[in-house]
């Protein structure tokens, strides 16, 4: 089967939807103005289907991107999502947005050498919500907020390591160093095409009614830890 899945992702200061059709990506809408994720979301939906003469109960699903991350953010894309999924009779998906961000990495190619992939999305002052994964995308830890400081947060002995998400640009002079490469950006929804698709064929479809996004919106930092 090909599927036709929308692909919302809206859990960082870059609003991005995005529409899945077969093995391909066929109309995107992203922006970056800020708190403008409310009035953008829905808008960018309906024109990529407009542009490609669809109607929601045409697609088979809607995918959101659940964080963590923002959330005001990730209330909205679950908001829309869930919208979408009873406006059109369609069911729901929805994909770790670290998974998103490590999916990124991987189909943009990565340095060579490299044996570790980090996503990292900001969090408040120096802390983000982060998870170590291998090159091949398989995670190894629990997702799970983490204060970036010199000497605790990250293990300086571990190298062939990309960092990559929105919560990079702050800890750079922590993370830098041999064996290490710091990509500042932000998940898109393009880069959901492959998790959402596993998911799809996989049957994962969440509870549209009762879902709720993976928010980790209760952490309040004491001490740093290692991640690795």
């Amino acid at each position: 089967m090909c599927p036709r899945i929308i692909l919302i992702e809206t859990s960082t200061s870059l609003c991005s939807t995005a529409l899945v059709e077969g093995d391909g990506i066929t109309a995107v809408r992203k922006s970056d103005t800020p708190r403008a994720h409310a009035s953008m979301t829905a808008p960018f939906v309906a024109r990529m289907l407009e542009e490609r003469g669809l109607r929601v109960a045409d697609c088979d699903a809607v995918c959101l991107s659940m964080g963590p991350g923002s959330y005001t953010g990730l209330r909205v894309g679950s908001s829309t999502a869930k919208g979408l999924c009873f406006g059109g009779g369609i069911p729901l998906l929805a994909v770790s947005t670290l998974d998103v961000l490590v999916a990124q990495a991987r189909a943009a190619g990565l340095p060579e050498g490299c044996r570790y992939i980090v996503p990292m999305i900001d969090a408040r002052r120096m802390e983000v919500y982060t998870a170590l994964y291998t090159a091949a995308g398989e995670r190894l830890t629990e997702i799970e907020p983490v204060v970036v400081e010199s000497g605790g947060s990250f293990s300086a002995t571990l190298d062939g390591v990309l960092f990559i998400g929105d919560g990079v640009a702050k800890c750079e002079e922590v993370l830098a160093g041999d064996g290490r490469w710091l990509r500042q950006e932000c998940p898109t929804a393009e880069a959901m095409m492959a998790p959402a698709l596993e998911e799809f064929r996989a049957g994962h479809f969440r509870d549209t009614a009762y879902f709720e996004p993976f928010y980790l919106k209760d952490f309040v930092a004491t001490t740093g830890k290692k991640l690795f």
